[in-house]
């Protein structure tokens, strides 16, 4: 792919997770990387997610809640990654304007910079299988019915239909992926604001039993960060993805008791246990979930690479060699 090379692109949220693994993809073909990130706390920023190719990209430490920023940081670029949000499904239903501002309000203003400053620019926008619900039927295609189960997934469903009205009516050309569980290296392990694998990863690598809420039967897809980063470049580098939306998901499907005795095998130690769910959790659990990605793997030709065993192995390895980076240990 080079569709990238020596282009000017522009990452929110560039020192995340995802963020970031898709900085250190695009800075190995060429592109010329612009990173934005509030490094607010809770919302997982982290400058060593870039220490390999910090000296090769430009980190802009602001806020996409400000639209002077914004309209300063779109102007000449060619791609523009929209990852930043709010992610934190209890956070959004405890702190709900905050939630509504960043991931709905801050799109609006993002959409309105590009189409006054910049409006040829190619926006692939991060959305989420949140906003599905509780679901209908499985797997889940695009044209499942939408209803959101908590805050984050109504702004959410917000800001993936602003890209797509601005992409009809002002011909900006925006996509959005609809991710489901994406986990790997730079995810958020603090805690589990960002995926409750995150906190399972912590709690084994603290000798802790990792904490599997209800009978644990519930079903579930997840993508390492590397395929997540792949079908984001494939939607931006194609002309067919204008104006689409597209799930990812996994031919593996795993029930989250078969993937905490998944984890526990890995040589790693480690128990698990089950408790009860949380009653705020509880309230806006989907119950089963898994994906139909078959619309993106026939336009795109996408497919998932990197199975569950090896991702998770290559996970909590690089967890095991920088937790003091990620957490505090005191």
């Amino acid at each position: 792919m080079n569709a990238y090379h020596n282009k000017k692109v522009l990452i929110t949220g560039g020192l995340g997770f995802i963020g970031s693994n898709l900085a250190r993809a695009l800075v190995a073909q060429g592109a010329r990387v612009t990173i934005v990130d509030s490094l607010i706390p809770q919302y997982g920023g982290n400058l060593f997610n870039i220490e390999s190719i910090r000296e090769m990209v430009h980190v802009n430490i602001c806020d996409v809640r400000d639209p002077h920023a914004m309209k300063h940081l779109v102007k000449g670029k060619d791609f523009l990654f929209n990852l930043a949000g709010q992610t934190s499904h209890i956070d959004s239903m405890t702190n709900p304007q905050t939630d509504l501002d960043i991931n709905a309000s801050a799109q609006l203003s993002i959409l309105e910079a590009c189409r006054l400053n910049n409006p040829e620019i190619k926006i692939v926008f991060a959305s989420t299988r949140q906003l599905y619900g509780k679901p209908d039927y499985l797997p889940v295609d695009e044209k499942h019915p939408i209803r959101p189960v908590d805050v984050n997934g109504i702004n959410k469903l917000a800001g993936e239909w602003y890209h797509l009205l601005y992409d009809n009516v002002y011909g900006i050309r925006a996509c959005a992926l609809r991710l489901t569980n994406t986990y790997g290296p730079g995810m958020r392990v603090k805690d589990a604001r960002q995926t409750f694998l995150g906190i399972w990863v912590r709690q084994l690598l603290e000798g802790m039993p990792i904490k599997v809420f209800g009978d644990g039967e519930q079903l579930r897809d997840f993508n390492y960060v590397d395929d997540c980063v792949n079908a984001l470049l494939l939607a931006g580098a194609s002309g067919q993805a204008k104006g689409k939306v597209y799930n990812l998901g996994s031919q593996e499907v795993i029930g989250l008791k078969a993937l905490a005795e998944k984890i526990v095998s890995l040589g790693f130690g480690g128990s698990y246990e089950l408790v009860p769910f949380p009653e705020e959790r509880k309230a806006i659990d989907i119950g089963d979930y898994y994906s139909d990605f078959s619309l993106i793997s026939m336009e795109l030709d996408w497919l998932p690479q990197v199975n569950l065993q090896k991702g998770l192995l290559n996970t909590i390895e690089y967890y095991s060699r920088h937790k003091s980076v990620y957490w505090d240990e005191t």
